[in-house]
């Protein structure tokens, strides 16, 4: 049997927070990387061989593929047909391009869903602003851009016929508001040879202005048959997507105990970073395994955990400063990973706390402390 070979060029397109964490994953391994971002400043820029170019630009992208034999994502707003030329050359591209396409568009996800019999809230698709005054029936719903929303933008919240004013003028779809107890999240992976392997589901609370997660708890607070059917839909929907890597399925739990997919991301996610703490198996290190097809990792918990993103404060733009990090740091179970972004500005992803406790009221009490306290200012 061949031995593994560590020199295995892997290519990530795209350079934040999340490729970051990759590379440190695979530098245990002495694996070997090159990132393509257009910031010249991005979290990967310093850490691995670095192109900066645009991620939407096919020839920018097949230029970068092109020196590597593996080729994986860290975002979705990407040149997919690059990804295809690619793939016909012989580079091994996972996620799949195609995948990658009926993801970006929210319009073909949400049908994808209705086709296979995933449980999902009900919508309509819209043209336009004109299309969705026509739907004053419809409401309260959600208004989400078809391509290009992303962390939190794209999505506006139609209660009332007073908010029609705020729909979006662009292709997108009207999807039926639902009256959800808790947002959950399951990470789902596989590899080529169809093995898969599920993250126990995490708790999710998102900020309320910025529709970011501020921060969350694993595992989620759930019976055991909400959570078994949890990840009975997220091995659903990575077996008919066919695809290969890391997916974090979002889902609501309604009143009654239902289970449905709000959306999912073909990557490592936010809502998987307490596991480089908090389980087994990283999703990071998972998400290596899934691509270079080798057997997937244990995913257990391994003590409770949450997970507090460090957002730039509101009123502050500039070079970063951390109030609080002491106090902070001397909580025992609190772990800091910063995201090496010198400037910050309201809301932006600067960083996440993952704090880890086996008594769960403790470790509830420990990450309000680290959100009350640690704070991103210039």
């Amino acid at each position: 049997m061949a031995g593994f070979d560590t020199s295995v060029q892997i290519g990530i397109i795209g350079g934040g927070q999340l490729g970051r964490m990759l590379l440190q994953a695979g530098s245990d391994w002495n694996l070997s990387f090159r990132v393509l971002d257009p910031d010249a400043q991005a979290p990967c820029a310093h850490m691995a061989p670095f192109t900066q170019g645009k991620l939407t630009d096919y020839d920018t992208v097949l230029a970068f593929g092109q020196q590597c034999e593996v080729i994986t994502i860290e975002i979705e707003n990407i040149n997919t047909q690059a990804l295809r030329t690619l793939r016909q050359q012989g580079k091994r591209v996972f996620p799949q391009p195609e995948v990658i396409e009926l993801i970006q568009d929210k319009r073909t996800q949400k049908e994808f869903y209705q086709k296979h019999g995933i449980p999902t809230a009900d919508f309509l698709l819209v043209q336009g602003k004109d299309e969705v005054l026509r739907q004053k029936h419809f409401l309260p719903a959600v208004n989400k851009l078809g391509t290009e929303g992303y962390d939190g933008r794209g999505v506006q919240l139609l209660r009332t016929e007073a908010d029609l004013s705020k729909a979006f003028d662009a292709p997108g779809l009207l999807e039926k508001l639902i009256p959800f107890e808790k947002e959950i999240a399951v990470i789902v992976a596989r590899n080529a040879s169809g093995e898969v392997a599920l993250y126990p589901p995490v708790e999710m609370v998102f900020h309320p202005e910025a529709n970011l997660v501020e921060y969350l708890f694993s595992p989620a607070q759930l019976s055991p048959g909400v959570a078994a059917e949890a990840q009975r839909i997220a091995r659903q929907v990575i077996e008919k997507l066919e695809m290969v890597g890391l997916l974090a399925v979002e889902m609501f739990v309604t009143p009654e105990g239902g289970v449905l997919v709000n959306e999912v991301a073909p990557r490592p996610h936010n809502s998987g970073h307490q596991t480089i703490e908090a389980n087994v198996t990283s999703q990071y290190e998972q998400h290596l395994r899934a691509i270079l097809n080798l057997p997937l990792g244990d995913t257990r918990v391994t003590t409770p955990s949450a997970m507090v993103n460090l957002l730039g404060a509101e009123g502050h733009e500039g070079l970063a400063k951390y109030e609080g990090w002491e106090s902070v740091l001397a909580v025992s179970g609190v772990h800091v990973h910063l995201y090496g972004k010198q400037q910050t500005k309201p809301f932006r992803k600067m960083g996440h706390v993952t704090i880890t406790d086996p008594d769960v009221e403790s470790l509830k009490k420990k990450a309000k402390f680290v959100k009350d306290n640690l704070r991103v200012t210039a």
